[in-house]
């Protein structure tokens, strides 16, 4: 039997995890996030809200300067917050009342630069209304912060520029867009040689059916529209990103009976991603050394969920990590040389989160 061009369109269509043509996702997000929802507390799914987290100190303190209204309309999964962001440009998809961004304002400093996307005016509005308090509470001299309105799916329609940021994050949103390929490919337009995409998200165990797809609630709660996590690698090889590394991960439980009825034996995790857009070239295993003096990591940097550096110790890593330190924001941070010597620092890339959960004993989202 031969199949269509549109049949095979529409079977690649629903292995990216796209909404199904009954349901018009973006017209449904902008309702509820605009208005159906008014505080955090709305939601109905522990999918979209975030838990406490073992941040650094000095990141703490950032979170509890946002102001109180801008957090109440916070819906996030895990953290966004990597190592290294002084004097960072970075892009926040997905930006809502602007918690994260205010955050990372805070963290980039005076000479970093933070930029909000969002397609919500209800939630835009109130992000902008806070730009010019937060630019005083932390002492600088003109804001590092502003919000954009625009489609993820169609960053350079809402002027988001080339080549221009040096990270971007994501807070359990990208799940949302109808379009997740889209949404990757227009963020490795923007991210500069050597960028990170830094982000967490809601994944399944399994492509989700269609008609699974199409419940218009749950696809704004962050779970129906989750991609299976497997296809996350194919569609960062396919656009050209580095393979994706897990930094955190953790379950959450769907309460409803309803839902739960609803979604059969289908499971969904949090899981914290992080993707670089590496220069072309040549690339080597090497030695590389750690000398600290990443503010919250001065003896030990925790890279991935199996990696963590250690201040002064030589160690070898394979060409696809080397790539990443030697042509990101981290760079300054290590001393490289030739040759494989002291331990490999390696983790395994194509981790099953479910079973990162399972062997930490995490039974709640969001790290």
């Amino acid at each position: 039997m031969r199949t269509s061009n549109n049949e095979r369109t529409l079977s690649k269509a629903m292995a990216d995890a796209a909404a199904p043509a009954t349901l018009d996702s973006e017209k449904a997000v902008k309702e509820y996030y605009g208005k159906i929802l008014t505080k955090s507390s709305d939601l109905k799914t522990g999918a979209c809200t975030s838990q406490p987290g073992k941040y650094p100190k000095f990141i703490r303190e950032a979170i509890g300067a946002v102001h109180q209204e801008v957090t109440d309309k916070y819906y996030g999964c895990g953290p966004v917050f990597p190592p290294a962001l002084r004097g960072s440009s970075v892009l926040d998809l997905g930006s809502g009342s602007g918690q994260d961004c205010y955050i990372l304002s805070k963290l980039v400093g005076q000479d970093g630069e933070v930029v909000g996307l969002d397609m919500t005016d209800e939630q835009l509005a109130v992000a902008n209304k806070y730009i010019d308090y937060h630019t005083q509470l932390y002492g600088y001299s003109k804001p590092n912060i502003s919000f954009v309105k625009g489609n993820m799916e169609l960053m350079q329609e809402a002027g988001i520029p080339s080549n221009k940021f040096d990270l971007i994050v994501s807070n359990c949103v990208i799940n949302l867009a109808k379009d997740k390929r889209a949404v990757l490919k227009e963020a490795y337009r923007a991210l500069k040689d050597g960028g990170e995409l830094y982000f967490s998200d809601v994944y399944a165990d399994k492509d989700l059916p269609a008609n699974i797809r199409e419940h218009e609630e749950l696809w704004c709660e962050c779970v129906v529209g989750a991609l299976w996590w497997r296809d996350l690698y194919r569609l960062a090889e396919e656009i050209g990103f580095s393979t994706p590394r897990m930094v955190t991960a953790g379950l959450f439980s769907i309460d409803d009976k309803s839902y739960k009825d609803f979604l059969g034996d289908a499971k969904f995790v949090s899981v914290t991603y992080s993707l670089f857009k590496l220069p072309e070239g040549e690339r080597s295993p090497c030695t590389i050394q750690y000398n600290g003096g990443i503010q919250g990591y001065e003896e030990d940097f925790k890279f991935d969920h199996g990696i963590t550096f250690k201040k002064g110790e030589e160690a070898h890593v394979k060409a696809g990590l080397a790539a990443v330190l030697k042509t990101s924001r981290y760079s300054q941070f290590f001393t490289f040389s030739d040759g494989e010597k002291g331990p490999c620092k390696c983790s395994k890339l194509d981790k099953d989160p479910f079973e990162l959960c399972a062997e930490q004993g995490n039974k709640k989202s969001c790290c």
